[in-house]
């Protein structure tokens, strides 16, 4: 049996596409423009002032670094070292810098070494230089550039098309939502609006306009209104909210300065955030099986679907669930091996804020991923279960 080709955008379809794109990147560009509108500098009270530039060891002065059996023999001590510095207003010069070295801020340097200084400069006109870290840009270029590579290798334009919406969610999230919630605009509604227009606009860059992506939209949409609204519930019963979150306080200082950032709505708000590539994927997945089974057999009718969506979404659930909680719990490994190892009772660790929070941000995504099977399949069960015309074109 022949395999049946994908059918080719139609010209009202490349249309739609092309108008929805355009749509949704101005309104991007507009929040662009706002969000980042009106940011004053704040002026140099001070002839005394600190930049952060590249620079070269060309010489190890002197080094009394150590290796520390207690730290897995990481080394400590401090070195002395001549630097030619290879940006800034420095550009060309040669500093003597002095480099502190430690477990948990720095390591030995050598000759050759790319690194990246802290100069501070005085009103006196002395300049000193102190190493601030290891130069990491070439090789986070070239890790992100093995990632595109390996994404465009494997899958093709639809590869290329992902990573365009890669980029797409980091520029919404770090130069439109984090300027926005300086504005004062509320975490929560904020979140929820852009990963919407995110989620729609990935989806159609990827698949254009049609019944599929319609229907993975409004899955995703859906799957994130959930996870938003049961955020909002467990943080209501567990008494916690943004305020005790990690480096909560400094945000705390930071409204002190007059900046009117909402912080009680950021928990709920990175449940959101956390939540949105795996409900895409789930959506996505469930809305193209669908697409493809009504291609293969029009006379599938909404039942079919509904039943056969169901199916597919269940062999989903308890793999994404796990991958979205684990991750979380992952990404706090350090902390939750600490608290381990102080042998806190049962009561101690279940009133614990950290518990709290961590159970917040897991569960209320994993609610996300599960109820974004059934509003997925429901949305495609009700759009591809109708009777086709005869002569309809079939193609998701």
């Amino acid at each position: 049996m022949k395999q049946k080709k994908t059918a080719p955008l139609s010209g009202k379809r490349i249309l739609l596409t092309v108008l929805a794109l355009a749509l949704l990147l101005g309104s991007f560009a507009g929040l662009y423009f706002y969000a980042n509108s009106g940011v004053e500098e704040i002026p140099f009270t001070s002839t005394d002032y600190a930049e952060y530039e590249k620079g070269t060891v060309l010489q190890i002065l002197t080094d009394s670094c150590e290796p520390d059996p207690v730290a897995e023999n990481a080394c400590r001590g401090e070195q002395q070292l001549l630097v030619e510095i290879t940006s800034g207003q420095y550009r060309g010069k040669t500093l003597l810098a002095l480099n502190a070295v430690g477990p948990m801020y720095a390591e030995p340097a050598r000759v050759g070494q790319s690194v990246v200084l802290v100069i501070n400069t005085y009103a006196s006109g002395e300049v000193t230089a102190t190493v601030y870290e290891y130069n990491r840009s070439p090789m986070v270029f070239l890790i992100l550039g093995l990632f595109v590579l390996a994404a465009v290798l494997v899958g093709g334009k639809t590869g290329a098309k992902s990573i365009l919406g890669l980029i797409l969610t980091v520029v919404m999230l770090l130069f439109v939502f984090l300027p926005l919630l300086l504005k004062g605009w509320p975490p929560i509604p904020t979140a929820f609006l852009l990963c919407s227009m995110v989620a729609v606009a990935c989806f159609v860059i990827l698949g254009g306009c049609s019944k599929k992506v319609g229907c993975a939209c409004l899955g995703t949409v859906a799957g994130m209104a959930f996870a938003m609204l049961f955020g909002i519930l467990a943080q209501k019963l567990l008494h916690l909210d943004g305020l005790r979150a990690d480096d909560a306080e400094a945000l705390l200082q930071l409204r002190q300065t007059g900046t009117p950032v909402g912080i009680r709505g950021l928990l709920v708000a990175g449940v959101i955030i956390s939540s949105l590539g795996a409900v895409m994927d789930v959506a996505m997945s469930i809305a193209s099986a669908l697409s493809e089974l009504k291609a293969v057999d029009p006379g599938l009718g909404t039942k079919a679907l509904w039943k056969s969506g169901m199916n597919i979404g269940r062999d989903m659930v308890g793999t994404m669930t796990n991958t979205l909680i684990l991750a979380i719990l992952g990404s706090s490994t350090v902390l939750i091996l600490y608290l381990y190892s102080l042998n806190l009772s049962w009561h101690q660790y279940m009133a614990s804020s950290f518990l709290g929070i961590e159970i917040i941000s897991s569960v209320s995504s994993g609610i996300g991923v599960i109820l974004a099977v059934p509003l997925t399949t429901l949305t495609c069960a009700l759009i591809h279960g109708r009777k086709a015309p005869k002569g309809e074109n079939h193609a998701p």
